[in-house]
C-alpha cells in the first residue's frame, strides 16, 4: 500500500513521533497505522533504553495546587539540556507529571511510575513515550504533596521559570489575600537563602552534634588551641542556625527585621497569628554530578572533526 502524507500525518498526531520515522513505520507496516504505531512504541522502548544512562541534571521543578490551596505537590523532571526543558512539550509534560502527583497516592517514585495516566497507560510508559519523541534522556527524579491542615493554606513560588520552586503550608485562622502574599514573600526568601528548617525549635540534636564535630574539626586544622576551639564552634554554631532557620534569617526584603518579626506584622495585620508548618525548596538538578563538555569539542564530534 503506498504511505501517503495523511496517512503520515495521522500517525505523527497518534504518536507524537517525528515525520521520518512515522514514514518508515508506515511503509515497513504497509500502510497499517496501529502496526506502524505498534513498531514506533517497540523502537521507542529500545531508544529509551539506550538513553537511560546518559545524565539528566536540567529539567523544571513545577507545583502544582488546588483552587483552594488546601493541596500541593511540587515535582521535579530532568532532561539533558538545558534547551529540551524550555520545550513548550516538556514543559506541558512537567505540568501533567504535577498534577497527577498530586493527585496520586503515591508514596514513592517507583510506586508513582505504576500510577496510570489519564490515557490508560502507565506513568513509565508515558514517560518511555515521551524519551523517543523528544530524543532525551528524561527523568521524574522526586516529588512532594501536602494536604492542608484544617485552618491551613498552601502557597508557592517559582523562580527562574521552573529553576527553583518553593512549597509551603502557613497555618491561620484568617485566610486571604495578604496572608497568601506573605506566604509568596516567604517562599521568594526560602529560594533566595536556602534555609533547612523553620526555627531553631525543628534543628535535632543529632544535626546540632554533627554541626559541632565537624566546626570544631575546622577550628583545630586553623590551628586553634582546644580551650579556644570550644568557643569559636559555639559562635559559628549560632552563627549557622541563624542561616539554616527560616524565621532567624534577616528578611530579605527589609533587613531591619528578621523574618519571624515580618510574620508578627503581618499576623497583627490579618488579626490573626500565622504560622509557617512546613516547607520544602527543589532546585533543578540539585546533587546531580553534572558532566563537564567543552562546547567546541562537542561542536566538533558532531561535525564528525
Amino acid at each position: 500500500m503506498a504511505v501517503t502524507a495523511a496517512m503520515v500525518k495521522e500517525l505523527r498526531e497518534l504518536s507524537g513521533a517525528g515525520m521520518s520515522a512515522c514514514k518508515d513505520a508506515l511503509v515497513e507496516a504497509n500502510g497499517d497505522i496501529e502496526q506502524a504505531s505498534k513498531i514506533l512504541r517497540e523502537k521507542g522502548l529500545a531508544a529509551a533504553a539506550k538513553k537511560a544512562g546518559r545524565v539528566a541534571a536540567e529539567g523544571l521543578v513545577q507545583a502544582y495546587l488546588t483552587d483552594d490551596r488546601k493541596s500541593g505537590a511540587v515535582v521535579e523532571v530532568n532532561s539533558e539540556t538545558d534547551f529540551v526543558a524550555k520545550n513548550q512539550d516538556f514543559i506541558d509534560y512537567v505540568n501533567k507529571v504535577a498534577e497527577l502527583a498530586l493527585k496520586s497516592n503515591a508514596e514513592d517514585i517507583e510506586a508513582f511510575m505504576s500510577e496510570k495516566w489519564p490515557t490508560g497507560e502507565t506513568v513509565q510508559e508515558v514517560l518511555t513515550q515521551k524519551i523517543a519523541t523528544i530524543g532525551e534522556n528524561i527523568g521524574i527524579r522526586r516529588f512532594t504533596r501536602y494536604a492542608a491542615c484544617d485552618n491551613g493554606t498552601i502557597v508557592h513560588y517559582t523562580h527562574g521559570g521552573g529553576r527553583v520552586v518553593v512549597m509551603m503550608e502557613l497555618e491561620s485562622d484568617t485566610s486571604n489575600d495578604e496572608l497568601i502574599e506573605a506566604g509568596r514573600n516567604l517562599c521568594m526568601q526560602i529560594a533566595a537563602m536556602s534555609p533547612l528548617f523553620v526555627a531553631k525549635e525543628d534543628v535535632s540534636e543529632d544535626f546540632i552534634a554533627k554541626e559541632k564535630e565537624i566546626l570544631l574539626q575546622q577550628a583545630i586544622n586553623e590551628g586553634r588551641p582546644a580551650n579556644v576551639a570550644e568557643k569559636v564552634v559555639e559562635g559559628r554554631l549560632k552563627k549557622n542556625l541563624v542561616s539554616l532557620c527560616l524565621l532567624e534569617q534577616e528578611y530579605v526584603k527589609d533587613g531591619d527585621m528578621t523574618c519571624a518579626k515580618y510574620l508578627e506584622s503581618v499576623s497583627a495585620s490579618i488579626g490573626s497569628k500565622i504560622n509557617v508548618r512546613r516547607f520544602v525548596r527543589y532546585e533543578t538538578g540539585e546533587g546531580i554530578e553534572k558532566k563537564e563538555e567543552n562546547f567546541a569539542e562537542e561542536v566538533s564530534k558532531a561535525m564528525g572533526g
